[in-house]
């Protein structure tokens, strides 16, 4: 009786224990030098909500900034930029993806491609 109880403290102190490590959450702030608009931010937000272990995202488009908040046991901070660029935005030193640049509305595309903030939205 005394090795059973024993053991199920044992059980019961290692689950309590495991559960209780905490995962390291790092913060990155990523250039995103191609935002233009609040539509770019919501796609920005919206395609990196997708990854696992990214738990905040905040696009400040004036700042042409993105904070990401992610867990370093799910994913890095490469393959945030990498999904950022596969997107259609720059992002630190990761250009955009080409097809999905393309395929941005107007509004979201750089200035000397016919975009940006003084173009009328679509």
């Amino acid at each position: 009786m005394k090795k059973f109880l024993f053991s199920a403290v044992a059980i019961v102190g290692i689950s309590l224990f495991v559960s209780a490590q905490t995962k390291t959450l790092l913060t990155a702030r990523i250039s995103t030098p191609t935002v233009q608009c609040d539509m770019c931010k919501e796609r920005i937000e919206t395609y990196l909500k997708r990854y696992d272990g990214v738990t905040y995202i905040n696009v400040n488009v004036k700042r042409k900034e993105t904070t990401v908040k992610y867990l370093t046991d799910r994913t890095n901070i490469e393959l945030i930029k990498t999904a950022i660029a596969n997107a259609g935005y720059d992002a630190d030193d990761i250009p955009a993806n080409a097809d999905s640049y393309k395929q941005l509305p107007k509004c979201c595309k750089k200035p000397e491609d016919g975009g940006g903030k003084n173009h009328p939205k679509q």
